[in-house]
């Protein structure tokens, strides 16, 4: 009977031992597989050739030449911007300051002479003086008859006067002059009815 449950425990023990071994050759078996799978997938996504290597190089480099192209390209037209703007400042701050010498000869035009000659000296000059301005894009401002407009025109007086509409420009004292859009010189003007 001694025999018996030392040759049961013997078998027990050996039973427990082949599970164990077999557990660990699971494990092992387990491990293989993945290590396999791993293998296979990395075979499956080769490592990328020299040629692709380049393909992606020269993508990338044509991308950060064609935004250097875009960037120059704003920088041209922001700066063409500029320089547009400039000369318009420029000009219009140059006959502002040329403007009180054509008032002069229109004064001068409108002065009663019995001289002839100098009188069609005086047109001639002014109507010379009138051109080159036309030619400059200069435009008067001459907004009597209209509706007050303070965007081109500053009011220095108002009147009551029956006969005009309500805000009308009823006088000009000084013509105002624009190029453009831009106003150079705002006419000063005496508004009716306001």
């Amino acid at each position: 009977m001694e025999n018996d449950k030392e040759l049961e425990q013997q078998e027990a023990a050996e039973d427990t031992a082949k599970e164990q071994v077999s557990e660990q050759s699971g494990d092992v078996s387990e491990q293989a597989a993945q290590e396999e799978e791993t293998a296979a997938e990395q075979e499956t996504q080769p490592e990328p050739s020299e040629e692709e290597k380049l393909k992606k190089e020269l993508e990338e480099s044509k991308d950060k030449y064609l935004r250097l192209m875009a960037e120059y390209d704003n920088f041209r037209k922001r700066s063409a911007k500029e320089r547009l703007e400039l000369s318009a400042t420029v000009k219009g701050n140059t006959i502002g300051e040329i403007l009180p010498v054509f008032d002069n000869f229109e004064r001068a035009l409108a002065a009663e002479t019995e001289d002839t000659n100098y009188k069609a000296g005086v047109e001639m000059i002014f109507k010379q003086f009138g051109d080159m301005l036309t030619k400059l894009g200069v435009e008067i401002i001459d907004p009597i008859g209209q509706t007050f407009d303070p965007n081109i025109a500053n009011a220095v007086n108002q009147i009551e006067d029956e006969n005009l509409g309500e805000n009308e420009v009823a006088q000009v004292f000084q013509k105002g002059y624009k190029i453009g859009d831009k106003v150079i010189r705002y006419a000063m003007v005496v508004v009716a009815n306001p």
